[in-house]
């Protein structure tokens, strides 16, 4: 695999085991991944919350079980935010999607894969456009990976968040009426998802974001008041660790645009 882009803060989030311990729930309040209690997990997930992408993918992997969580998470989270070559990006998702695949065949009811699975095949599909997924029949196995996270873990609040963004972009994409008929895609459904996801994780600045960008998408101009309000306070936030930054400079870079 090609050298990874650096994390762009190094040394601004520095995390040992135990200030992972220490943060965990606030730190994971968006994936509510169960605090592990292997100590090289530990240390995997810490090296993720520093922004060594890279090092926690290759520990996760190293470490299999329950390391591929962390495996999975960093390397989606390097693809959407750092990696700059489309193939490469791609490439990512698709190794995450088949691995978490082959989580789930073994384990139904692995929620992280379940989830992550469901991420990388959104991500995959933003990149070849989402038409040309819902072609494939991608758009069903997003919503169905989702619609189980959120069954399993009912306070999954990135799964709230990707399946109401999966809702919004696919009226965005093929109309509200082809969408709900054929993917059972609904504008109430997506906004109350949203919402929900923001009760769930209010400090969630990738959930305010997902949110501006789904009312842009499904109530157009009208909302861009809001939208922009919800970007502001998005890019105030404080983050906690290195992705909370990702987030956080994606979103001043919405309001840039």
């Amino acid at each position: 695999m090609a050298n990874w882009t650096a994390f762009p803060y190094a040394g601004e989030y520095v995390f040992d085991a135990a200030s992972v311990k220490k943060y965990w729930s606030r730190l994971h309040a968006g994936d509510a991944e169960p605090l592990p209690t292997d100590a090289q997990v530990l240390q995997a997930w810490a090296l993720f919350h520093s922004g060594e992408f890279r090092k926690a993918m290759d520990l996760g992997l190293k470490i299999g079980g329950a390391g591929l969580a962390v495996a999975n998470k960093s390397a989606c989270v390097y693809a959407t935010y750092l990696e700059k070559q489309e193939k490469t990006r791609l490439d990512l998702y698709q190794e995450v999607a088949q691995r978490a695949a082959a989580q789930v065949q073994e384990d139904p009811q692995d929620v992280s894969a379940l989830y992550w699975h469901a991420y990388a095949l959104g991500r995959y599909s933003q990149g070849i456009s989402v038409a040309k997924a819902l072609a494939q029949g991608l758009g069903s196995k997003v919503k169905g990976s989702l619609e189980n996270v959120i069954r399993l873990q009912p306070k999954h609040a990135d799964a709230h968040i990707a399946l109401g963004a999966f809702h919004a972009e696919v009226i965005d994409k093929v109309g509200s009426l082809i969408g709900g008929m054929t993917y059972g895609a609904k504008k109430d459904t997506g906004l109350a998802l949203l919402q929900q996801a923001l009760k769930l994780n209010l400090e969630s600045a990738i959930g305010m974001i997902e949110y501006a960008n789904a009312i842009l998408m499904l109530e157009g101009d009208r909302m861009m008041k809001e939208a922009t309000r919800l970007y502001q306070l998005a890019a105030t936030a404080k983050p906690l660790d290195a992705m909370e930054r990702l987030d956080i400079e994606m979103a001043k870079g919405e309001l840039e645009d």
